[in-house]
Protein backbone atom coordinates (compact mmCIF):
# COMPACT_ATOMS: atom_id res chain seq x y z
CA UNK A 1 0.00 0.00 0.00
CA UNK A 2 2.88 2.41 0.89
CA UNK A 3 4.94 1.60 -2.63
CA UNK A 4 1.87 2.15 -4.51
CA UNK A 5 1.12 5.13 -3.02
CA UNK A 6 5.04 6.07 -3.09
CA UNK A 7 4.34 5.50 -6.82
CA UNK A 8 1.19 7.54 -7.36
CA UNK A 9 3.36 10.57 -5.60
CA UNK A 10 6.45 9.77 -7.68
CA UNK A 11 4.29 10.20 -10.75
CA UNK A 12 3.23 13.45 -10.03
CA UNK A 13 5.98 14.57 -9.54
CA UNK A 14 7.11 14.24 -12.80
CA UNK A 15 3.88 15.69 -13.79
CA UNK A 16 4.36 18.71 -12.24
CA UNK A 17 7.81 18.96 -13.67
CA UNK A 18 6.73 19.01 -16.95
CA UNK A 19 4.15 21.73 -16.73
CA UNK A 20 4.86 25.08 -18.00
CA UNK A 21 4.11 28.31 -16.06
CA UNK A 22 3.45 31.57 -16.96
CA UNK A 23 3.61 33.87 -14.28
CA UNK A 24 4.83 34.53 -10.89
CA UNK A 25 2.08 33.13 -9.60
CA UNK A 26 1.89 29.72 -11.07
CA UNK A 27 5.28 28.98 -10.53
CA UNK A 28 4.78 30.02 -6.90
CA UNK A 29 2.08 27.77 -6.89
CA UNK A 30 4.06 24.56 -8.49
CA UNK A 31 7.01 24.99 -6.85
CA UNK A 32 4.85 25.17 -3.61
CA UNK A 33 2.87 21.52 -4.76
CA UNK A 34 5.79 19.63 -5.56
CA UNK A 35 7.70 20.68 -2.07
CA UNK A 36 4.57 19.13 -0.50
CA UNK A 37 4.82 16.17 -2.42
CA UNK A 38 8.20 15.50 -2.14
CA UNK A 39 7.82 15.64 1.68
CA UNK A 40 5.18 13.25 1.67
CA UNK A 41 6.83 11.18 -0.55
CA UNK A 42 10.05 11.49 2.13
CA UNK A 43 7.46 10.64 4.71
CA UNK A 44 6.20 7.44 2.87
CA UNK A 45 10.04 6.15 2.46
CA UNK A 46 11.07 6.69 6.14
CA UNK A 47 7.34 4.65 7.13
CA UNK A 48 8.19 1.51 4.43
CA UNK A 49 11.68 1.07 5.93
CA UNK A 50 10.90 0.84 9.30
CA UNK A 51 7.57 -1.16 8.18
CA UNK A 52 10.01 -3.67 6.72
CA UNK A 53 12.21 -3.56 9.92
CA UNK A 54 9.21 -4.68 11.71
CA UNK A 55 7.90 -7.09 9.13
CA UNK A 56 11.40 -8.65 9.13
CA UNK A 57 11.60 -9.22 13.15
CA UNK A 58 8.17 -10.46 13.57
CA UNK A 59 8.98 -13.14 10.90
CA UNK A 60 11.88 -14.01 12.41
CA UNK A 61 10.38 -14.51 15.50
CA UNK A 62 7.54 -16.47 14.09
CA UNK A 63 10.02 -19.01 12.53
CA UNK A 64 12.09 -19.43 15.66
CA UNK A 65 8.41 -20.09 17.14
CA UNK A 66 8.21 -23.31 14.82
CA UNK A 67 11.17 -24.60 15.80
CA UNK A 68 10.67 -24.77 19.47
CA UNK A 69 8.81 -27.71 21.11
CA UNK A 70 9.53 -26.70 25.10
CA UNK A 71 7.04 -24.77 26.34
CA UNK A 72 8.98 -22.39 28.47
CA UNK A 73 11.03 -21.33 25.42
CA UNK A 74 7.52 -20.89 23.70
CA UNK A 75 6.31 -18.57 25.88
CA UNK A 76 9.18 -16.86 25.63
CA UNK A 77 9.01 -16.72 21.98
CA UNK A 78 5.14 -15.24 22.87
CA UNK A 79 6.54 -12.24 24.63
CA UNK A 80 8.91 -11.48 22.24
CA UNK A 81 6.42 -12.11 19.29
CA UNK A 82 4.06 -9.40 21.06
CA UNK A 83 7.19 -7.30 22.19
CA UNK A 84 7.45 -7.00 18.00
CA UNK A 85 3.99 -6.24 17.46
CA UNK A 86 3.93 -3.78 19.99
CA UNK A 87 6.81 -2.33 18.35
CA UNK A 88 5.21 -2.58 14.81
CA UNK A 89 1.95 -1.14 16.19
CA UNK A 90 3.59 2.26 17.71
CA UNK A 91 5.25 2.56 14.21
CA UNK A 92 1.98 2.47 12.36
CA UNK A 93 0.79 5.25 15.05
CA UNK A 94 4.26 7.55 14.42
CA UNK A 95 3.57 7.09 10.76
CA UNK A 96 -0.13 7.94 10.45
CA UNK A 97 0.52 10.79 13.02
CA UNK A 98 2.83 12.10 10.63
CA UNK A 99 0.51 11.84 7.98
CA UNK A 100 -2.22 13.56 9.46
CA UNK A 101 0.27 16.07 10.87
CA UNK A 102 1.60 16.72 6.86
CA UNK A 103 -2.05 16.73 5.83
CA UNK A 104 -2.51 19.66 8.48
CA UNK A 105 0.02 21.82 6.83
CA UNK A 106 -1.63 21.72 3.16
CA UNK A 107 -3.37 24.10 1.33
CA UNK A 108 -6.94 23.50 0.89
CA UNK A 109 -10.02 22.65 1.98
CA UNK A 110 -11.80 20.12 0.25
CA UNK A 111 -14.12 18.10 1.80
CA UNK A 112 -12.54 15.25 0.33
CA UNK A 113 -9.29 16.50 2.08
CA UNK A 114 -11.17 16.68 5.78
CA UNK A 115 -12.95 12.98 4.84
CA UNK A 116 -9.63 11.52 4.56
CA UNK A 117 -7.99 13.52 7.89
CA UNK A 118 -11.06 12.28 9.87
CA UNK A 119 -10.89 8.86 8.46
CA UNK A 120 -6.90 8.65 9.07
CA UNK A 121 -8.12 10.02 12.75
CA UNK A 122 -10.15 7.01 13.49
CA UNK A 123 -7.67 4.46 12.08
CA UNK A 124 -5.17 6.06 14.61
CA UNK A 125 -7.53 6.14 17.54
CA UNK A 126 -8.20 2.42 16.48
CA UNK A 127 -4.25 1.65 16.53
CA UNK A 128 -3.68 3.24 19.79
CA UNK A 129 -6.65 1.34 21.38
CA UNK A 130 -5.09 -2.02 19.81
CA UNK A 131 -1.81 -0.69 21.38
CA UNK A 132 -3.31 -0.36 25.15
CA UNK A 133 -4.41 -3.92 24.38
CA UNK A 134 -0.78 -5.49 23.44
CA UNK A 135 0.43 -3.92 26.40
CA UNK A 136 -1.90 -5.61 28.52
CA UNK A 137 -1.14 -8.88 27.27
CA UNK A 138 2.84 -8.06 27.74
CA UNK A 139 2.48 -7.26 31.22
CA UNK A 140 0.40 -11.18 31.36
CA UNK A 141 3.13 -12.58 29.43
CA UNK A 142 5.41 -10.93 31.25
CA UNK A 143 3.92 -12.43 34.74
CA UNK A 144 3.40 -15.91 33.02
CA UNK A 145 7.17 -16.14 32.23
CA UNK A 146 8.14 -15.10 35.36
CA UNK A 147 5.70 -17.56 37.40
CA UNK A 148 7.10 -20.46 34.86
CA UNK A 149 11.41 -19.60 34.78
CA UNK A 150 10.54 -19.90 38.85
CA UNK A 151 9.36 -23.54 38.80
CA UNK A 152 12.42 -24.41 35.63
CA UNK A 153 14.74 -23.32 38.64
CA UNK A 154 12.75 -24.74 41.31
CA UNK A 155 12.77 -28.02 39.19
CA UNK A 156 16.76 -28.10 38.40
CA UNK A 157 17.38 -27.43 42.73
CA UNK A 158 15.27 -30.68 43.71
CA UNK A 159 17.03 -32.61 40.79
CA UNK A 160 20.71 -31.27 41.88
CA UNK A 161 19.46 -32.34 45.38
CA UNK A 162 18.27 -36.04 44.86
CA UNK A 163 20.81 -36.79 42.32
CA UNK A 164 23.66 -37.07 44.50
CA UNK A 165 23.79 -41.27 44.67
CA UNK A 166 23.24 -41.40 41.06
CA UNK A 167 26.15 -39.69 39.80
CA UNK A 168 29.58 -40.94 39.08
CA UNK A 169 32.75 -39.77 37.54
CA UNK A 170 31.63 -41.55 34.11
CA UNK A 171 28.17 -39.95 33.93
CA UNK A 172 27.12 -37.72 31.23
CA UNK A 173 25.45 -35.92 33.63
CA UNK A 174 27.32 -34.02 36.54
CA UNK A 175 26.59 -30.79 39.33
CA UNK A 176 29.26 -28.51 38.55
CA UNK A 177 29.72 -25.42 41.36
CA UNK A 178 29.48 -22.43 38.88
CA UNK A 179 32.43 -19.64 40.10
CA UNK A 180 34.65 -22.32 41.72
CA UNK A 181 38.17 -22.37 40.55
CA UNK A 182 39.83 -25.19 39.07
CA UNK A 183 42.48 -26.08 41.47
CA UNK A 184 44.35 -28.42 38.97
CA UNK A 185 45.02 -25.46 36.92
CA UNK A 186 47.35 -24.08 39.95
CA UNK A 187 48.92 -27.33 40.81
CA UNK A 188 49.74 -28.01 37.45
CA UNK A 189 52.33 -24.65 37.15
CA UNK A 190 54.33 -26.36 40.08
CA UNK A 191 54.67 -30.11 38.61
CA UNK A 192 57.15 -28.28 36.15
CA UNK A 193 60.02 -28.22 39.18
CA UNK A 194 58.28 -29.58 42.22
CA UNK A 195 57.44 -32.70 43.39
CA UNK A 196 54.03 -33.68 42.91
CA UNK A 197 53.09 -33.30 46.70
CA UNK A 198 54.70 -30.29 46.89
CA UNK A 199 52.98 -28.91 43.78
CA UNK A 200 50.16 -30.30 44.59
CA UNK A 201 50.37 -28.25 47.85
CA UNK A 202 51.32 -25.04 46.51
CA UNK A 203 48.79 -24.91 44.38
CA UNK A 204 45.93 -25.06 46.34
CA UNK A 205 47.64 -22.40 48.46
CA UNK A 206 47.88 -20.24 45.34
CA UNK A 207 44.21 -21.34 44.05
CA UNK A 208 43.07 -20.27 47.67
CA UNK A 209 44.63 -17.10 47.09
CA UNK A 210 42.57 -16.31 44.11
CA UNK A 211 39.31 -17.59 45.81
CA UNK A 212 40.09 -14.57 47.78
CA UNK A 213 40.34 -12.23 45.31
CA UNK A 214 37.03 -13.23 43.76
CA UNK A 215 35.08 -13.19 46.84
CA UNK A 216 36.03 -9.84 47.28
CA UNK A 217 33.23 -7.77 45.99
CA UNK A 218 35.26 -4.57 45.60
CA UNK A 219 36.93 -6.38 43.18
CA UNK A 220 34.86 -5.97 40.32
CA UNK A 221 36.59 -6.68 36.32
CA UNK A 222 34.28 -5.76 34.47
CA UNK A 223 32.69 -2.78 31.98
CA UNK A 224 29.04 -1.84 31.04
CA UNK A 225 28.69 -1.72 26.59
CA UNK A 226 25.84 -1.41 24.62
CA UNK A 227 24.61 -4.44 22.50
CA UNK A 228 22.00 -4.25 20.17
CA UNK A 229 20.20 -1.31 22.41
CA UNK A 230 21.37 -3.05 25.56
CA UNK A 231 23.83 -2.88 28.77
CA UNK A 232 26.16 -5.89 28.89
CA UNK A 233 29.18 -6.30 31.27
CA UNK A 234 32.20 -7.42 29.85
CA UNK A 235 35.57 -8.54 31.45
CA UNK A 236 38.30 -5.92 31.38
CA UNK A 237 41.10 -7.64 29.84
CA UNK A 238 43.46 -4.58 30.94
CA UNK A 239 42.48 -5.12 34.72
CA UNK A 240 45.72 -5.01 36.83
CA UNK A 241 44.98 -7.67 38.60
CA UNK A 242 44.78 -10.07 35.54
CA UNK A 243 47.17 -8.31 33.93
CA UNK A 244 49.30 -9.68 36.88
CA UNK A 245 48.23 -13.21 37.44
CA UNK A 246 48.64 -13.76 33.58
CA UNK A 247 52.24 -12.33 33.36
CA UNK A 248 53.63 -14.07 36.58
CA UNK A 249 50.97 -17.32 36.49
CA UNK A 250 50.47 -18.02 33.04
CA UNK A 251 47.53 -18.39 30.19
CA UNK A 252 45.93 -21.65 32.36
CA UNK A 253 45.48 -19.68 35.66
CA UNK A 254 44.69 -16.98 33.64
CA UNK A 255 41.75 -18.96 32.39
CA UNK A 256 40.92 -20.41 35.72
CA UNK A 257 40.34 -17.10 37.50
CA UNK A 258 38.68 -15.11 34.30
CA UNK A 259 36.06 -18.19 33.45
CA UNK A 260 35.07 -18.00 37.36
CA UNK A 261 34.74 -14.44 37.11
CA UNK A 262 32.77 -15.27 34.16
CA UNK A 263 30.31 -17.91 35.85
CA UNK A 264 30.09 -15.63 39.24
CA UNK A 265 29.10 -12.82 37.40
CA UNK A 266 25.94 -14.55 35.43
CA UNK A 267 24.80 -16.83 38.62
CA UNK A 268 25.66 -14.44 42.03
CA UNK A 269 27.39 -11.42 41.11
CA UNK A 270 25.81 -10.20 44.87
CA UNK A 271 26.74 -12.86 46.70
CA UNK A 272 29.63 -14.16 44.66
CA UNK A 273 29.51 -17.41 46.50
CA UNK A 274 29.76 -20.82 43.91
CA UNK A 275 26.28 -22.04 42.96
CA UNK A 276 25.79 -25.74 42.37
CA UNK A 277 24.17 -26.00 38.26
CA UNK A 278 23.60 -29.32 36.04
CA UNK A 279 26.12 -30.21 33.79
CA UNK A 280 26.53 -32.11 30.67
CA UNK A 281 29.80 -33.36 31.03
CA UNK A 282 30.83 -34.41 27.55
CA UNK A 283 29.52 -31.11 26.20
CA UNK A 284 31.09 -29.15 28.42
CA UNK A 285 27.39 -26.98 29.41
CA UNK A 286 24.76 -26.54 30.93
CA UNK A 287 22.74 -29.66 30.73
CA UNK A 288 18.91 -29.06 29.60
CA UNK A 289 15.97 -30.71 32.35
CA UNK A 290 15.05 -32.81 29.17
CA UNK A 291 18.51 -34.24 29.23
CA UNK A 292 18.51 -34.46 33.05
CA UNK A 293 14.68 -36.37 32.79
CA UNK A 294 16.36 -38.87 30.31
CA UNK A 295 19.42 -39.19 32.10
CA UNK A 296 17.36 -40.41 35.41
CA UNK A 297 14.96 -42.63 33.60
CA UNK A 298 17.84 -44.19 32.24
CA UNK A 299 19.29 -45.23 35.74
CA UNK A 300 16.12 -45.86 36.66
CA UNK A 301 15.30 -48.86 33.95
CA UNK A 302 19.28 -49.67 34.54
CA UNK A 303 18.27 -49.97 38.72
CA UNK A 304 15.22 -51.59 38.03
CA UNK A 305 17.00 -54.85 35.95
CA UNK A 306 19.48 -55.20 38.32
CA UNK A 307 16.36 -55.70 41.12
Amino acid sequence: MLELRKDELNLRSEELSKLVVRTDVEKKNLEHEKAKNEMIIRTLEIAAMKQKDADERVAKLLEAQQKEKDDSIKRILELERELAAKQKLELEIEQLTGKIEVMKHMDGEEASMKQKMEEMQIELNGKIEEQQYIESINISLTSKHFESNTQLQNARKLLIKGLGDMLSSRSKIGIKRMGALDVKAFQAIFEKYLPSEDAKFQGTLLCSEWEEHLRNPEWHPFKVIMVNGKEQEILMEDDEKLVALKKQWGDAAYKAVTTALLELNEYNPSGRYTIQELWNVKEDRKATLDEVIEFVLQQWKTSKRKR
